[in-house]
């Protein structure tokens, strides 16, 4: 039975990319906002954001996973498959609810970063994050780095400005950035309120902060940025079926990305994880289902 069950998993492992494919970008930064519905982006006042919409190419229309909640979603984010096979099904899940289909190295469902440190093994890879609950989705043991930033709502700055000394010092080759809000500014001020549009723009000044960073470094001209979220929101809440829960934002730009402008294609939230494996040349699991998004991408 052992036997049987080594030889399931390895299946499961098998790549379904070719071997040596082409690397799009040295480095990839996901910039992740909590709560981010993409029925705002058109009245938000996020200058920088738009600014780098117009150098690449995105979509306002990428679905969550059910439940249109964080774990799910962030979870289906980085690993590249949703929760019928994941099994992270909760708001707050820190574990499977159910058993994963598959379990790869660390003990936990394969991950980006857990592809990414199996096959660059000497790679800087990190993880910065406001919500404590994303070091259980991530694979913290495939990581250079991981590190919270603690009290955010009396210090906002703090992530924008751990992730520039980060990027300034450390150079990664992946990381994800990820902001807590707007999601706590939906669940107190609600969405689509002026509470919730003040805190999009707050925001914008620290993803221009963080993209500074990567100019700071000498890296910015090698590096694809995306930026996106887990899922929206209606009143206080999210979590259910309608439209302004279930649609993010997909922005991406920078080295190997088209100048492409809005993309039409249906891309949903697992397939985040496997456009930054092609952006990295990594080869995916055969136990995904993401897609790369390869039709914004310079693949020739």
């Amino acid at each position: 039975m052992r036997i049987k069950s080594l030889l399931v998993a390895a299946a499961l492992m098998a790549v379904v990319m070719p071997a040596g494919a082409k690397r799009i970008a040295d480095h990839v930064i996901l910039i992740g906002l909590d709560g981010w519905g993409a029925y705002s982006v058109e009245r938000a006042d996020m200058p920088r954001v738009k600014a780098e919409m117009e150098r690449g190419s995105w979509t306002l229309a990428k679905r969550s996973v059910f439940p249109s909640s964080s774990a799910p979603n962030w979870a289906s984010m980085f690993m590249g498959a949703g929760p019928e096979l994941h099994c992270y099904t909760e708001w707050g899940s820190q574990t499977p609810e159910f058993p994963s289909r598959l379990i790869g190295d660390n003990g936990i469902f394969p991950t980006v970063f857990q592809i990414a440190r199996r096959q660059m093994p000497q790679a800087e890879i990190g993880c910065l994050y406001e919500w404590d609950g994303i070091k259980h989705l991530v694979d913290t043991l495939s990581l250079s780095y991981h590190a919270l930033a603690p009290d955010y709502e009396h210090n906002p700055e703090l992530l924008a400005d751990m992730a520039a000394e980060y990027i300034k010092t450390k150079k990664p080759v992946l990381a994800a950035i990820c902001f807590d809000n707007p999601d706590h500014s939906g669940h107190t001020d609600g969405h689509d309120t002026p509470g919730y549009y003040a805190t999009l723009a707050q925001l914008d000044v620290y993803v221009g902060r963080v993209i500074d960073a990567l100019k700071e470094a000498g890296i910015y001209e090698n590096t694809a940025i995306i930026l996106t979220s887990d899922h929206g929101g209606i009143d206080k809440g999210h979590g259910g079926r309608t439209m302004m829960e279930m649609e993010t934002p997909f922005i991406i730009f920078g080295m190997g990305v088209k100048k492409a402008g809005e993309f039409k294609e249906s891309m949903m939230q697992y397939d985040v994880a496997s456009t930054i494996a092609c952006l990295l040349g990594l080869e995916q699991p055969q136990v995904w289902v993401g897609r790369p998004m390869k039709q914004v991408l310079e693949t020739e």
